[in-house]
């Protein structure tokens, strides 16, 4: 079995760009850029000592806000030499989710787009610290946000309290290669050096905290599983600022020395011309990804006999979508992978001989150097193979904790080190894992976790609403969408558009309820806990009739 790597993310790269110095580390098709290992762990270091320069200190939280740019992945590989923890925002959050994350964060820096498809970043980040505006870059003083000092946009527009991203490279300037290579050297494994939110059905979204050691080996083993190796062109159109476009993509990459290339905003056309033209090896997704790729009027036009291995993540796969990415895409050793982010993130995956009906009727085995187990929940005994149980895991990949969050992380993990997924399984004699619902009432959305109570809290503000549920219904496209059930106060009236209007800018899009419906009351147990199960029931019947 292969040994665990007891590295930092920063010393990893360096190895690499040592052991593959001319060998193509990132390839952007669209604007013709390439960087060998060389040249991108040399980019990586300006930006480290730029950050350096900021005055950003190890264990500083750096938010990055933007989608899959050069600039994020440079951010990603300079902080793991650096040592600040990247802390990674969805680029569908509003201003109420940013103002929240960066809050309980404590980040002291962020990095954004000024523009993202029909959102304006800047406006939203003005909007959240107007101090900004008339400050001193560097010396942001919010009100809102104490921690916050630094806000650098990317981009050729120069904004009011901001650094620019060229201000960062040339700021980098000013600190010696000694002054970086002590920070690096003071950097140990189990440091804490990435922050992602996720959140149960109960509370807030939670910081969860993931080492060095975590997610270099995370995506090492997930490389393994893929068997992807130096010669192979991994094409990422999964977002970074999940683990599937961090850990299993840019990470699994660097760990063997393979080439990312990464494709900036998800559009099908734009995936399969770059795997044609970089004549990519890997391809990732979440199912709905591949069935739009599938689709697409010209595919039969893209030449993708390149195409072998990959991984499909996020939601159940139907076996027509896999038989047709194997078939039609190529990719016959394409694997699938379970995980969560609290696992940084791969727990269970397919290998890539595994049969069909294996890679889609389960999420494969545990990774190496991974324990799996299947209990009675709530409890920590084992149930028998065969039978349905909380899937626990335990290793190198759990993550240290939710950050200010101890009871929470007592919750999600045991005495014993096991962390209780909430998700349940059943394991067959041979370790192969099926996931056959959730403990959580988490919603998945297209490959995107949805919480009910994060929005629930949000909707609570509304003035007309006295109580809310939300779950999630089946659908089609998306796998689910959102539903929200309503109670009005006393003597209000109001329509879904009304409510739908009232999310518009403050969550993002995907958490805006599909299906509203106003109730009188909710369906309860005789102690006065609400019966969400009895909620799927009556909207099934309330969608049979739509």
């Amino acid at each position: 079995m292969t040994a665990l790597l007891n590295c930092t993310i920063g010393k990893l790269l360096e190895e690499k760009a040592e052991l593959h110095t001319d060998h193509t580390a990132v390839i952007y098709s669209d604007r013709n850029l390439r960087w060998s290992y060389r040249e991108f762990d040399s980019i990586c270091r300006k930006a480290a000592k730029g950050f350096m320069k900021l005055g950003i200190e190890k264990g500083e939280q750096l938010a990055a806000w933007s989608s899959n740019t050069p600039e994020w992945l440079v951010t990603q590989f300079a902080t793991g030499k650096m040592g600040a923890v990247l802390v990674t925002v969805n680029t569908n959050y509003r201003t109420a989710e940013l103002e929240y994350l960066l809050k309980q964060s404590d980040s002291t820096t962020i990095l954004l787009m000024d523009i993202w498809k029909d959102s304006s970043y800047i406006d939203m980040i003005y909007e959240i610290v107007p101090e900004l505006k008339n400050a001193e870059p560097g010396k942001v003083n919010s009100s809102r946000l104490p921690f916050l000092k630094n806000v650098i946009v990317l981009g050729d527009k120069k904004y009011p309290g901001t650094f620019s991203w060229e201000d960062i490279m040339l700021l980098g300037k000013e600190v010696t290669d000694e002054e970086l290579n002590r920070r690096m050297d003071s950097l140990e494994p189990d440091d804490v050096i990435n922050m992602q939110y996720t959140s149960g059905t109960t509370g807030f979204p939670k910081g969860v905290m993931l080492t060095h050691y975590n997610i270099v080996n995370n995506g090492f083993n997930i490389a393994n599983c893929m068997k992807l190796t130096v010669e192979d062109r991994l094409c990422i159109p999964v977002p970074f600022f999940h683990c599937f476009g961090c850990v299993l993509g840019t990470m699994a990459c660097v760990s063997v020395g393979a080439t990312m290339v990464p494709v900036q905003d998800f559009n099908p056309k734009k995936v399969l011309q770059t795997v044609q033209d970089e004549k990519c090896t890997g391809l990732h997704g979440v199912p709905t990804m591949f069935i739009a790729e599938l689709n697409e009027p010209d595919f039969d036009n893209y030449d993708l006999s390149t195409l072998r291995t990959g991984i499909m993540a996020g939601s159940n796969c139907p076996i027509e979508v896999m038989k047709a990415v194997i078939e039609k895409m190529g990719a016959s050793e394409i694997t699938i992978a379970y995980g969560q982010t609290e696992a940084s993130p791969v727990i269970t995956q397919t290998r890539t001989d595994d049969p069909i009906e294996l890679r889609v009727e389960s999420v494969g085995k545990a990774l190496p150097r991974v324990e799996v187990k299947i209990v009675e929940p709530g409890s920590n005994r084992e149930v028998e193979r065969g039978l349905q149980g909380e899937l626990c895991t335990r290793g190198y990949h759990v993550m240290k904790g939710y950050y200010k969050n101890l009871a929470a992380t007592n919750d999600a993990i045991d005495q014993d080190g096991w962390l209780h997924t909430g998700d349940l399984a059943i394991m067959d004699e041979n370790g192969y894992c099926k996931v056959t619902g959730r403990l959580k009432d988490m919603i998945i959305r297209g490959g995107e976790n949805i919480y009910p109570r994060e929005i629930e809290e949000f909707l609570y503000s509304h003035p007309k609403i006295l109580d809310i549920q939300v779950i999630g219904v089946a659908d089609e496209v998306y796998g689910e969408e959102v539903m929200a059930w309503i109670i009005l106060k006393e003597g209000e009236k109001a329509t879904a558009e009304e409510i739908k209007e009232y999310c518009m800018g403050k969550i993002s899009k995907h958490k805006i309820p599909n299906y509203i419906e106003f109730t009188e009351s909710f369906p309860m147990t005789a102690s006065g806990k609400i019966q969400k199960y009895r909620l799927r029931e009556n909207a099934r019947n309330v969608l049979a009739k739509h």
